[in-house]
């Protein structure tokens, strides 16, 4: 009979042949000095003192990742505007709602930005905030009792403001602030429609019917507004047309603006436009498959360029870089000035 000891022996003999292990001492090392890192101290971030200005803050933004992206951005936004290329924004209404009119205002009006498109809610946001200085209704409440988005003055004017464009062949957003100009509204200094109107920038505003208040009134024209925002899909693709070199931003659209520029894009180069090496950043809370889809990667990869997407709340990233670009670049009085 075998003995315990022998056959405990035999079968450990046995695992430790059938489970090599490789031979850590023939491992090669190398000196730090000739090895790439990632993370150099040059890159890091600095505390801030007290009462510093905005250019120190941003000295103190670490030069990795995001931030890095972001001063990238900045610069190659600063440097179309200058060049004079189109610099775009695409948006949805959520920037409005959170206060950010006066500052995309102030880009337009400092030739940061040179076309706007925005969606249906775009339009009825910045409508509600000229004429009546509020917008942004409890959905829950009026949904109880059915006055949801039942806003008459509302729907009055924005409706008949689509029958206008209709009848004069303009594109909706040219007759948004043809009508807000006529009228004098109170707020009419926070209006990014008059705004556009007041500099001649071009604003488009891509409706998908259903999906707004004012299509539920009873004076809604859905041939008008159809119309209408077809005239604006003709305007956006032109702007397209000579966006090589520039950039475009699409700021809180997560479906309509992006499938708007796409297909817009197409157009373009449908018809012969070499559409190219253009900056494309989504900024949004969440990143949506269809703004990195189709503004950020699909344009850039078909046409070279830069691609970016930054995740945050509106009321933080784009006052940031609004602050980032115009803190290397104003317009004055009679022409440019590098500060």
């Amino acid at each position: 009979m075998a003995s315990p000891y022998n056959q405990k022996h035999k079968v450990q003999s046995l695992m430790s042949k059938k489970h090599p292990r490789i031979d850590i001492s023939k491992v090669k090392t190398f000196p730090i000095s000739g090895l790439q890192r990632k993370v150099q101290a040059d890159f890091l971030g600095k505390p801030l003192g007290d009462n510093l200005s905005f250019r120190e803050f941003l000295d103190s933004l670490p030069d990795i990742l995001k931030a890095k992206d972001l001063r990238e951005f900045a610069d190659l936004w600063r440097n179309a505007a200058k060049s004079g290329k189109q610099c775009l924004l695409l948006m949805g209404a959520h920037p409005i709602k959170v206060g950010l009119s006066p500052i995309i205002i102030d880009l337009m009006e400092k030739g940061f930005i040179t076309a706007v498109a925005g969606n249906g809610a775009v339009a009825i946001h910045d409508c509600e905030m000229a004429l009546f200085g509020r917008t942004s209704e409890e959905v829950i409440d009026g949904l109880r009792d059915g006055s949801f988005g039942m806003s008459r003055e509302t729907g009055e004017f924005l409706n008949e403001a689509a029958k206008f464009a209709q009848k004069n062949g303009l594109g909706y957003g040219e007759a948004l602030g043809v009508k807000l100009s006529e009228v004098k509204p109170d707020f009419a200094d926070i209006s990014l429609l008059l705004a556009a109107r007041r500099k001649n920038i071009p604003f488009t505003v891509h409706i998908a019917i259903g999906s707004d208040i004012i299509h539920q009134h009873p004076n809604f024209d859905g041939g008008a507004a159809g119309a209408a925002s077809y005239e604006d899909f003709k305007i956006l693709a032109e702007i397209i047309s000579r966006l090589s070199g520039g950039i475009v931003i699409n700021l809180g659209s997560a479906v309509v603006l992006p499938e708007v520029f796409l297909k817009a894009l197409t157009v373009a180069r449908n018809l012969g436009n070499d559409v190219k090496d253009f900056a494309a950043a989504n900024f949004d809370m969440i990143q949506h498959y269809r703004a990195n889809t189709n503004v950020v990667q699909r344009p850039t990869i078909t046409g070279g360029g830069k691609a970016f997407s930054f995740t945050g709340h509106h009321e933080i990233m784009l006052p940031l870089v609004a602050g980032m670009v115009k803190n290397g670049w104003q317009r004055v009085a009679g022409g440019k000035k590098q500060i």
